[in-house]
């Protein structure tokens, strides 16, 4: 099993795994050998997440995610394919670890008494600046 966090882990089987040339400089490396990984989970079909933490990875993960509920991580940072499975799943990891961290609950705010009245200070200074701005009313 792979942990996400203390109550929360993946079945590896979930997880689906393909090699693909990585592009960019490298030479023979990059032209012969196929080290970048497409690691794929499918997070609409996942049993091991709850409904909320399946919500807040879809919108976590963006671009990455398919329109069919997938999630697509590709790795082509090393020039292995070991430790580009492992960054992989690693950004995998990390993305549900912080779906699986629910948001803050927003507290409500009110403005000070003090702020109420700088606010209106300055409204009121506003206004006598722009009442000074006006031409005299004609005098009788």
């Amino acid at each position: 099993m792979i942990r996400i966090t203390d109550k929360l882990s993946l079945d590896p089987r979930e997880i689906e795994e393909s090699f693909v040339r990585a592009s960019g400089p490298g030479g023979q490396n990059v032209n012969k050998l196929s080290t970048a990984v497409q690691l794929r989970f499918d997070l609409r079909r996942s049993p091991s997440l709850p409904a909320d933490v399946r919500s807040r990875a879809a919108a976590l993960a963006g671009a990455r995610l398919t329109k069919d509920g997938v999630i697509v991580i590709s790795a082509s940072r090393y020039r292995t394919q070991q430790q580009n499975r492992a960054d992989a799943l690693a950004r995998l990891v990390e993305l549900l670890a912080e779906a699986a961290t629910p948001p803050r609950p927003r507290k409500p705010t009110r403005p000070t008494k003090a702020s109420k009245t700088r606010r209106l200070d300055s409204k009121a200074r506003r206004g006598s600046v722009k009442k000074l701005r006006r031409k005299a009313a004609p005098e009788d």
